[in-house]
């Protein structure tokens, strides 16, 4: 089984710029579709991006044109660059992986990590 990694969370106030990673323990290049997704305490998961094998990338609508997702398959990295942090974009974030269409229904990854921890403060 895979085990996924997420590391770069911390608190930051409203405009700032966060850059979260993912370490994988497997070749991210078996898998065809590789993201991120969001919880925030009391509310749904929230899907926030994916990126399939080929390079292939799609965002939410809330997040588009401020968070940029990238995969290094050399280092098993997996990256969410954040920039325009609002307070609404504080939850939990977990790296996931998935096969099939990407990204997947619902944003539902077959496997994902522990999450880090993302606080925005206005």
């Amino acid at each position: 089984q895979v085990q996924l990694e997420a590391s770069g969370g911390g608190s930051v106030q409203a405009g700032g710029s966060l850059t979260l990673s993912c370490a994988a323990s497997a070749y991210l290049y078996s898998w065809y579709c590789m993201g991120w997704f969001r919880q925030a305490p009391g509310k749904e998961r929230e899907g926030v991006a994916a990126i399939d094998r080929d390079g292939s990338t799609s965002y939410v609508h809330s997040v588009k044109g401020r968070f940029t997702i990238s995969k290094d398959n050399v280092k098993n990295l997996l990256n969410l660059q954040m920039n325009s942090l609002k307070p609404e974009d504080t939850a939990m974030y977990y790296c996931a992986l998935g096969g099939g269409q990407c990204p997947p229904e619902n944003y539902d990854f077959n496997v994902w990590g522990q999450g880090t921890q993302v606080t925005v403060s206005s």
